[in-house]
């Protein structure tokens, strides 16, 4: 038995303080990216902030979305595998099929203010269980396969900071059949008949 198909998200922050290299590339090339996009909404010079840029000029609603390009043959080079996110033996293990950038803050004239994250949703997978903060889980839905009783590849991956079930589907519950062969009903779902 499983306790659902699962989706999960890691949001990665990238900040000055940021240590990997991929993460110092991301880093620096969304910061010019923002500095450049932010001279054409903000040709004045009246704002310092992207909250500032956002709240006070209207055609930089797109001003996250233009600053995300730079990151995307970053994102690319991960070849589709989350980063941080490893299995017990310390590997990177976690596919993802999309994922969303987000400016937290950024500053024209202080580069070290400048902060964003990438949301990575993960592809599906089947939610064995949790033992000792780990999920144990399996690429898919294969859910079917266990329920009958067939070998499932699993993977093991700890709860951690960042990382979160961002949808579930449980399995559908199954009515329980009565001694006297009618099925039990919910209150709630016996008036809606009645």
């Amino acid at each position: 038995m499983t306790k659902g198909l699962i989706q999960l998200c890691y949001r990665k922050i990238i900040d000055a303080d940021s240590q990997k290299i991929w993460d110092k590339y991301v880093f620096d090339d969304t910061y010019m990216e923002f500095f450049m996009q932010a001279q054409t909404y903000n040709q004045e010079g009246k704002y310092r902030t992207f909250q500032e840029i956002s709240e006070n000029v209207p055609a930089a609603k797109n001003l996250t979305y233009l600053v995300s390009t730079a990151a995307f043959n970053y994102i690319r080079q991960l070849k589709d595998v989350v980063p941080d996110i490893v299995n017990v033996y310390g590997k990177l293990c976690l596919p993802f099929n999309r994922f969303k950038f987000e400016i937290i803050d950024s500053d024209v004239k202080d580069k070290a203010g400048h902060k964003v994250a990438i949301y990575f949703y993960s592809d599906p997978l089947t939610w064995i269980d949790t033992l000792d903060g780990k999920l144990l889980i399996a690429y898919g839905d294969k859910r079917e396969a266990i329920n009958r009783g067939e070998e499932v590849e699993t993977e093991m991956i700890a709860l951690q900071p960042f990382l979160n079930i961002s949808s579930v589907i449980f399995p559908a519950a199954k009515p329980v059949l009565i001694p006297n062969g009618e099925f039990l009903t919910s209150t709630a779902e016996s008036e809606i008949n009645s």
